[in-house]
């Protein structure tokens, strides 16, 4: 089995109903940010990268297809019910291969280095089941709360008030079929790994933005522009 992540799930099934009257009539990736659909900000860190894009979809899924219609990537579609982010990677294991994968939420936007290359060059197979990108809360932009994870000083990570999660990762994906649920959280997974002390974490240096509120559009797109936010 390979050990070096060649895909990424980027995750744009969901509902998106932090958005309010946003997310109506169209899904949340497909919100413009500066310009361009938060969708198209994500894959534009995937092409730097050369891995291959897999996005999965539900909320108005046709939506997704359309806009990426002609493009290299692949589309694991969850249907009748949508499966939360540990069942909806599972479903797309026939799309993104065996072993570790990366992993990519659509709903942020970054300033500074690409995250999924800082991910690549840190990540060490013997010593890690996840290596998840985490950000100070003075580079969280237009996100509230105490944080996610601790990180001791190997960079192994406990949950608590720390460092925020940035909805990027690298994980592996052979505890996926222990769990029966057809539709769980990551975080199941998370747990045991954490539980075996092979969760580590890579603090991101640059700034990231939440953009899964109506806010974090304007904040992003400051951002974006070197504005203060």
């Amino acid at each position: 089995m390979r050990n070096d992540p060649e895909a990424v799930m980027l995750f744009a099934a969901g509902f998106g109903t932090r958005m309010g009257v946003l997310t109506r009539d169209r899904p949340k990736p497909l919100i413009p940010v500066a310009g361009r659909a938060l969708l198209d900000h994500a894959l534009d860190l995937v092409a730097d990268t050369g891995l291959r894009p897999v996005v999965n979809t539900h909320y108005l899924g046709d939506q997704i297809a359309d806009h990426l219609a002609g493009r290299d990537v692949a589309i694991s579609h969850e249907y009748p019910d949508i499966l939360e982010t540990g069942g909806g990677l599972r479903q797309a294991l026939p799309l993104l291969g065996n072993g570790p994968v990366f992993t990519l939420n659509t709903d942020a936007v970054w300033d500074g280095p690409n995250p999924l290359t800082l991910l690549r060059d840190a990540w060490d197979g013997a010593r890690m089941d996840a290596l998840l990108v985490t950000v100070p809360a003075q580079n969280a932009v237009g996100h509230a709360g105490t944080g996610d994870f601790l990180a001791d000083a190997q960079g192994r990570l406990t949950r608590g008030p720390g460092q925020i999660y940035a909805g990027t990762q690298i994980i592996r994906t052979e505890l996926l079929a222990d769990i029966p649920d057809r539709a769980f959280s990551l975080n199941l997974l998370w747990d045991r790994m954490l539980a075996a002390g092979r969760v580590h974490g890579l603090s991101y240096p640059g700034r990231w933005c939440d953009v899964g509120h109506p806010e974090g559009i304007a904040l992003a797109e400051a951002m974006i522009g070197g504005r203060d936010v």
